[in-house]
């Protein structure tokens, strides 16, 4: 086990999910509740992220933040920043391909609150910011730990994006994902296992916990 590129890949999946957990609240909430007519846009957008290769997410975040472009240089001589082939770049570009993973779940779950419990509590006397927190959150529960988990496997096992954009910078890009292609072109198959049983254990965790979550949601009185 490449206990290194293990540390590097569940700081990676904490921080994206940490991140994501704010806005795919704030986002799958208004994406369940809004008439807007932009809506089908913002979720073709949102789902852009899995259906596109995760080659051509690198290949422009690589055009838009690498070294040569203008802005990849003003980052990089005004802020001391660098988004490619760094950690701060990969926790950026995981944020962006993990969205819909939090997104959607939340997404569900949210609709899923009937509108009479939301206009019963404004009836009782509830604020918007009260009816949030004290009924439609703890009823959206389910899809919020499902979002979560979903984020955290997702990122675990995320390979093209991750060797585009952060390459296989040991103890800072290098995840078990990376690790486990050097471990195969190497014909270490017994430590190419390893790693990749892990990540096998840690994916179907996280199916697991969706599917409980959903059906405790679609048992709940």
């Amino acid at each position: 086990m490449d206990w290194q590129a293990a540390r590097v890949s569940l700081v990676l999946a904490v921080a994206t999910a940490a991140l994501l957990l704010p806005l795919g609240l704030w986002l799958g909430r208004w994406l369940a509740f809004t008439p807007s007519r932009a809506k089908p846009w913002c979720e073709a957008l949102l789902l852009l992220p899995l259906l596109l290769p995760p080659t051509v997410i690198g290949f422009y975040w690589l055009m838009a933040f690498g070294q040569g472009t203008a802005l990849g240089a003003w980052l990089r001589d005004t802020l001391g920043l660098r988004l490619v082939f760094s950690f701060w770049g990969l926790l950026l570009a995981s944020l962006l391909i993990n969205l819909p993973f939090m997104v959607q779940p939340i997404q569900r779950a949210f609709a899923a609150v009937s509108p009479s419990v939301r206009e019963a509590a404004w009836v009782g006397g509830l604020s918007h910011w009260e009816t949030f927190r004290k009924i439609e959150l703890p009823l959206a529960a389910p899809g919020v730990l499902a979002g979560i988990a979903l984020t955290l496997a997702h990122t675990l096992g995320e390979f093209g994006v991750v060797l585009m954009v952060g390459g296989s910078v040991a103890g800072e890009t290098r995840t078990l994902s990376i690790a486990i292609y050097d471990r195969v072109q190497a014909f270490d198959e017994r430590g190419a296992h390893l790693m990749a049983a892990s990540l096998l254990i840690c994916a179907l965790a996280a199916l697991v916990a969706v599917f409980m979550s959903e059906r405790r949601r679609l048992t709940r009185p």
